[in-house]
């Protein structure tokens, strides 16, 4: 049971893909010093049994995933009547990944007999810093000259010191050829010549297609389903523009008077909505008069009727006070010139123009 299990996990790690681009080191050499347990399997002899040893190795990678090394190893093993000790000698290759090595070789063992063994297993080192490595290993030893084809099972925890060799970068490995090295390659084992995207995964080429019939197709459509009438963008959104909004309100007054005769005018809620609207707008209400009478008079009485607008609008439609600004102009304005009943009451009125600040976006149909 003991050996399926470790075979199965060997397996595992030879079939495992790995991205190699990690930093390794070529020509890399260690050497190391360990204890072990030694186990044997029920079907071991009866004298044989558990027992312990201790041993170095010194190993050489000739490539930054393969090594070889030697191993010489002192083992006192638990037998009836008498406990057995002695040496073993042999030597390993070993493949390197990202995640764990694996190794096998032979050995030769000198302990309860004279037995030859072919052994097989997985390993890591660990990281200590850049010489110091914790060594963890399983191994399963197989006798070849036995005729019971005994099998022990081998847990070693060692220390090992590195030197030597050079930093390399491993090359990035494309198992499937696809463009797409492993470590980024979500759809491993893609047939061979298939257009793959970024992630290594077969690329689909759907059918050129418009729905909301935009000019657009569907794949490149950041916005779907747009009205018909729309003008659209590259992306087939709505394109937009900005237009600016502005409103003028015209009161007149009776001759030399400020008195508003129209307070309820509609005029006057449409204005304040369009303020509402806007918040950010600020008013100028210009007050203006007729020809006839002195200037200095004419520029009191245009004041006056402009404030007076002003109040109507804080006190009756609830417009901010900050937001507006009365400004009296006299006749320096004239609408008309000409000397007439007509054009004095032309000439006698208040406007108030709104011009906004901000602009509003409104589609641009096709």
């Amino acid at each position: 049971m003991k050996k399926l299990l470790i075979g199965s996990a060997i397996a595992a790690i030879f079939s495992a893909n790995v991205q190699a681009q990690e930093q390794t080191k070529d020509n890399e050499k260690w050497v190391a010093g360990f204890v072990e347990y030694y186990a044997t399997e029920s079907d071991a002899p009866d004298f044989l049994d558990n027992g312990t040893g201790f041993g170095a190795e010194y190993g050489f990678k000739f490539t930054p995933a393969w090594a070889t090394r030697l191993e010489v190893s002192h083992l006192s093993v638990d037998a009836t009547p008498l406990d057995r000790s002695g040496i073993r000698v042999g030597v390993d290759l070993l493949y390197f990944n990202d995640l764990f090595y694996t190794f096998g070789g032979l050995k030769f063992a000198e302990v309860s007999d004279v037995d030859f063994l072919f052994n097989y297993g997985l390993g890591k080192h660990w990281d200590i810093s850049n010489s110091l490595k914790v060594i963890t290993e399983v191994a399963v030893y197989q006798t070849l000259d036995d005729g019971d084809n005994n099998t022990h099972i081998g847990y070693k925890l060692g220390l090992a010191y590195s030197f030597g060799g050079s930093a390399t970068s491993a090359v990035a490995r494309d198992g499937d050829n696809d463009g797409v090295i492993d470590g980024q390659d979500k759809c491993l084992f893609t047939p061979a010549d298939t257009q793959v995207d970024a992630t290594g995964c077969e690329m689909i080429t759907a059918v050129a297609q418009d729905q909301d019939q935009d000019g657009v197709l569907d794949m490149q459509d950041r916005c779907a389903d747009t009205p018909m009438s729309d003008k659209v963008d590259a992306s087939g959104c709505s394109v937009f523009t900005e237009e600016q909004f502005t409103i003028d309100l015209k009161v007149l007054f009776a001759n030399n008077s400020s008195k508003i005769n129209n307070p309820n005018d509609s005029q006057f809620q449409e204005f304040a909505d369009f303020m509402t609207r806007f918040p950010g707008t600020d008013t100028v209400i210009e007050g203006h008069s007729s020809a006839p009478g002195e200037d200095a008079y004419n520029m009191r009485l245009s004041q006056t009727r402009a404030n007076e607008v002003r109040e109507l609008l804080v006190n009756q439609y609830g417009i901010s006070g900050s937001r507006l600004t009365a400004k009296g102009f006299g006749e320096t304005q004239l609408l008309d010139t000409a000397n007439t009943a007509q054009a004095n009451m032309v000439n006698r009125r208040s406007i108030v123009t709104a011009k906004v600040t901000s602009r509003e976006k409104v589609k641009v149909v096709k």
